[in-house]
């Protein structure tokens, strides 16, 4: 009930902006669907009018001059109705796209780096207008389901009030229906939502990773755990529109059997065969247009119930947008986990000029974070050459940037001139010539974008780059994609390099942590930093 609750909390936010910024342009799309409506009734009578005179004998043509006037009318009324609310949607959409936009402007690194990326870029291509379908479209449908059929309702009253009442009472069970599917609807458009949210996410990480996927030729195993999602995806998609398609069922069920009742009862009328009161000793015009009316007043529900969809779609979509942007960040985990290091990191003590330091905790608490905010750099790698950590840095993770050519350039790489000695002894240190997937030792070929590569060979050759820069080391999980030996060497270099410069790595390796004179400790509820012995 509690979590029931806080969703439509925080949809709520979202869709007051929504509706905010459909107020005007709702106003005057709903006065121009009235006028339709009305038009459109007059238009169903004047011609049920004409065709009952003319089968009696008395054609009256300028009725159906009249009824001709009210067709052409509507249309034109339903043209600028439906551009109405076109640009209603669309003012919606860009407003709500615009109030992300400044969200996020105002959000921290901190905040950002908290959202899942591929959901959050997905998502606003398609939340702001499925939101401003559900605050005008929906809306509309809603206003006009309780305005449509009073009005084909009073039409029919003033022929037989009977009539109209034998339409109302099927009422309440439509209703039920609604209700009944709606939940359905809706069930299937959150599940709908959160398997896109997915797809999303993991499309987004394997496009992050995708250098190590291709290193470690795992390109088939990965699309197809990306065409297991797809299908997900799709199946809930197919889901919901089969619960539509029922819905819609349910309402042509209704209005046919209504009308096939009205038709039963005034034909009997017309043959003499019954006198109910209502359907007996009327002339033909009027019984025509009863019958003509009769399905006007199912038109509403059956727009209401093509608007249903919107209906579950906009919600889902307004509780993921606030979730993602608009609603309160600082409750999730994730963002939690990054101000709660980055308070450590103003919080700590200054660091040593020399000696290996050991960020440590379990995943989620922010040890990337901090070790990023340590080192003065964005809140996200970068594999952008023209993005670098500060001069005096030298930072090291499995997004570094690798450039096209051989295995001595790679490391060589904004170091200067650098003896071929040098780099010989660096790539040795961290198992860089005894690899046997990267042959050909200093002269190995990698290609561009350093798309051969694994992860383990990325970060290892960013380390020998660090370890050849005389700079401070900023490692991010130096030993986490490395086979037991490569670490042991990698765990070796840190400690040798660290006599002489500050090495600060954030690891789960609890080997390398145990080195380290140093650690900062990031579980929750125990942030603290402790110094070795000795």
């Amino acid at each position: 009930m509690a979590v029931a609750n806080s969703e439509a909390l925080t949809a709520g936010r979202t869709l007051c902006v929504a509706h905010g910024l459909a107020a005007p342009g709702l106003r005057s799309a709903l006065a121009l669907q009235a006028a339709r409506a009305v038009l459109r009734l007059a238009m169903i009578g004047l011609a049920a009018i004409f065709v009952g005179e003319m089968i009696s004998g008395r054609a009256n043509w300028p009725m159906l001059g009249a009824a001709l006037a009210s067709v052409i009318l509507g249309s034109l009324i339903g043209l600028v109705a439906d551009r109405a609310i076109a640009n209603t949607e669309l003012k919606v959409a860009n407003g709500l796209l615009e109030a992300v936009r400044g969200a996020l402007a105002a959000a921290s690194p901190g905040d950002i780096q908290a959202m899942p990326p591929g959901t959050l870029i997905a998502g606003l291509q398609r939340y702001p207008q499925a939101v401003a379908g559900l605050a005008v479209g929906h809306r509309l449908a809603s206003i006009m389901l309780g305005l449509g059929p009073l009005l084909a309702a009073a039409a029919i009253m003033a022929i037989s009030w009977e009539a109209a009442l034998a339409l109302i009472l099927l009422t309440p069970v439509m209703i039920v229906f609604f209700v009944l599917i709606g939940g359905a609807i809706r069930s299937g458009a959150e599940a709908q939502e959160k398997a896109f949210g997915r797809l999303a996410a993991q499309f987004a990480d394997r496009i992050r990773t995708l250098p190590t996927i291709l290193g470690n030729h795992a390109l088939m195993r990965e699309r197809r755990k990306l065409a297991a999602r797809l299908d997900t995806y799709a199946s809930g998609t197919m889901s919901v529109l089969r619960i539509a398609f029922l819905n819609t069922g349910i309402i042509d069920f209704f209005s046919s059997l209504s009308i096939a009742i009205l038709a039963v009862f005034l034909g009997l009328g017309h043959l003499k065969l019954t006198s109910v009161p209502g359907f007996a000793g009327l002339e033909l015009w009027q019984s025509l247009f009863i019958l003509m009316i009769a399905p006007e007043y199912f038109v509403p529900f059956r727009r209401y119930a093509e608007q249903y969809h919107a209906k579950a779609e906009g919600i889902a979509a307004a509780t993921a947008l606030d979730t993602l942007v608009l609603a309160r960040r600082q409750q999730s985990p994730a963002f939690e986990a990054a101000k709660a290091a980055r308070d450590l990191a103003d919080a700590t003590s200054p660091l040593p000029r020399t000696g290996l330091v050991a960020i440590t905790g379990p995943s989620g608490s922010g040890k990337s974070t901090l070790l990023r905010h340590l080192a003065g750099i964005g809140p996200a790698p970068s594999i952008d050459p023209e993005v670098d950590a500060p001069p005096d840095v030298a930072w090291c993770s499995t997004d570094i940037y690798v450039p096209e050519g051989t295995l001595d350039a790679a490391i060589a790489w904004q170091n200067g001139p650098c003896c071929r000695t040098r780099l010989l002894l660096a790539a040795g240190n961290v198992g860089l010539l005894d690899d046997m997937l990267l042959p050909g030792g200093l002269d190995a070929s990698i290609k561009a974008g350093g798309e051969n590569l694994s992860g383990g060979q990325r970060l290892r050759i960013g380390l020998a780059r660090a370890l050849i820069s005389g700079r401070a080391i900023f490692a991010d999980e130096p030993t986490a994609k490395l086979d037991p030996a490569n670490a042991a060497m990698v765990r070796q270099a840190l400690v040798e390099a660290a006599r002489t410069r500050l090495v600060l790595v954030a690891t789960h390796d609890r080997s390398l942590a145990l080195l380290a004179g140093r650690t900062i400790d990031l579980e929750m509820g125990n942030r603290q930093t402790r110094e070795r012995a000795g």
